[in-house]
């Protein structure tokens, strides 16, 4: 991904309900905080093709660049709160040994999947 003046950029699907529900709710308040990220549908070609993602890739999971470095699932949630003040102790609190790994098995072996399917059974419904 280029690098801008943002130091932390996140890319996630607003066509699916639930992530745009929890990624708009970031998004509001950074913007009400002024806080410098920037937030990416990858619904928009533009946008993802700076992210160097394939639209399938993209959509299994949250995507975050910090400081130039690409990471997705729940590193890149706690990268995200990291820099939002409300949510740095939850960035804290789900970075703790035993809380990381379970945080990372629900959101791997259940969350993303059945977004992801949900996500695919959206696209099957609009072609067809």
């Amino acid at each position: 991904m280029e690098q801008n003046d943002e130091n932390t950029a996140v890319l996630y699907n607003a066509d699916c309900p639930v992530c745009s529900f929890e990624i708009n709710h970031y998004a509001a308040y950074s913007a009400r905080e002024a806080l410098r990220i920037r937030f990416d549908d990858l619904n928009d070609t533009i946008a993802l093709e700076a992210w160097g993602i394939d639209p399938d890739r993209a959509a299994r999971r949250l995507h975050v660049v910090k400081n130039g470095e690409l990471l997705d699932g729940i590193p890149a949630f706690i990268a995200m709160w990291q820099q939002m003040p409300r949510y740095q102790k939850l960035a804290k609190i789900v970075s703790l040994p035993g809380v990381y790994q379970i945080a990372c098995f629900a959101y791997d072996a259940v969350l993303a999947p059945v977004i992801y399917q949900s996500h695919l059974r959206r696209i099957k419904k609009a072609a067809g």
